[in-house]
């Protein structure tokens, strides 16, 4: 099942069905600490052996999942909801078009405010130009 869920964040193939903590830590770069903090939010969900965590495949596309959309800018409650979408039992297909028309909206919203940043760059920019010339 969680197979299907392609991450969106490139993921080494890889035939193992289970992960220890120290593992999936040093594949994605993270502390095992931010491993248990999204354990703790209730994005991931590995299995006990005794006091150990045992982290699924599942788990270990839900980590890929979760730090791209943290790259992206989203909060954690957003990928949290991007992430429940596959378990709606279409094969994933809600997830990525809910995906794709986030992506896209945050696309946008950014556009608009690098478009109001631009236009206070230049305003700051025609300001220190008039302040230097009324100066001289």
């Amino acid at each position: 099942m969680a197979s299907n869920c392609a991450p969106i964040a490139d993921i080494a193939p890889t035939d193992a069905q289970s992960f220890g903590i120290a593992e999936l830590s040093g594949e994605f770069g993270i502390t095992p600490r931010a491993l248990r903090f999204y354990e703790e939010e209730g994005l991931i969900a590995p299995a006990r052996d005794g006091a150990t965590r045992v982290y699924s495949r599942r788990d270990r596309f839900r980590v890929g999942w979760i730090l791209q959309g943290k790259a992206m800018g989203f909060g954690l409650d957003e990928i949290a909801e991007l992430l429940d979408l596959y378990d709606v039992g279409d094969g994933g297909a809600s997830q990525r078009a809910v995906t794709v028309l986030r992506c896209r909206a945050k696309a946008e919203h950014l556009s608009q405010r690098m478009a109001e940043l631009q236009t206070m760059i230049d305003h700051l920019g025609s300001f220190a130009d008039r302040l230097e010339a009324a100066g001289a």
